[in-house]
């Protein structure tokens, strides 16, 4: 995280984080302080935990917006699923994403999905694969919304590449607001 946010700021370019409570949570309050957005993910990323019921997933997303606050005076109502909104690890339970993709949008949450896969989730190791993956995606759409993990460093190793890219070839890098265009999977349970 702290690589990432050294290298954003070099080039100015704003970002959005969605959080899980690990250690690399403390860098939140320098992630809001440098411009960036922050949304919430999760507390734990277990999916049989946060999709075990309705109520064991409010659980989850309000404590994390709640721990978000507490750090960093904002009341974030952005949001990532665990899995995406089209996540199959959640089937134990059927139906459990139709009901929250619903229900967070009802309480004012705005949930965001991607268009574009940097494939750093279980797809690749390279850091020039993920390069790759993230240019010949963005091409496709007039505004992108890129699923790429600080947690990897390969991945981490793309990024001033990336942005080098981008900004070479007219592209805007912003973070996401609650108004900002989304991108919505298909739920598939």
């Amino acid at each position: 995280t702290p690589r990432l946010l050294n290298i954003l700021k070099k080039y100015n370019v704003k970002a959005t984080f969605f959080v899980v409570k690990t250690p690399y949570f403390n860098y939140i309050k320098d992630i809001v302080n440098q411009g960036h957005s922050i949304g919430i993910h999760s507390v734990t990323h277990d999916f049989g935990q946060i999709y075990a019921s309705e109520e064991a997933f409010f659980n989850d997303l309000l404590t994390m917006q709640d721990l978000i606050y507490q750090k960093t005076g904002v009341k974030t109502t952005l949001m990532r699923f665990p899995g995406g909104s089209s996540n199959t690890v959640s089937n134990f339970n059927p139906g459990i994403m139709t009901k929250l993709t619903r229900a967070v949008q009802d309480m004012g949450f705005q949930y965001f999905d991607w268009n574009v896969s940097s494939g750093d989730a279980g797809l690749t190791t390279s850091s020039s694969k993920v390069f790759s993956n993230v240019v010949n995606g963005v091409v496709y759409y007039r505004n992108s919304i890129v699923l790429q993990h600080d947690s990897k460093g390969y991945s981490v190793d793309a990024v001033e590449r990336i942005i080098n890219w981008g900004l070479s070839h007219g592209y805007v890098f912003l973070p996401l607001k609650s108004n900002s265009p989304t991108a919505h999977h298909p739920v598939a349970n």
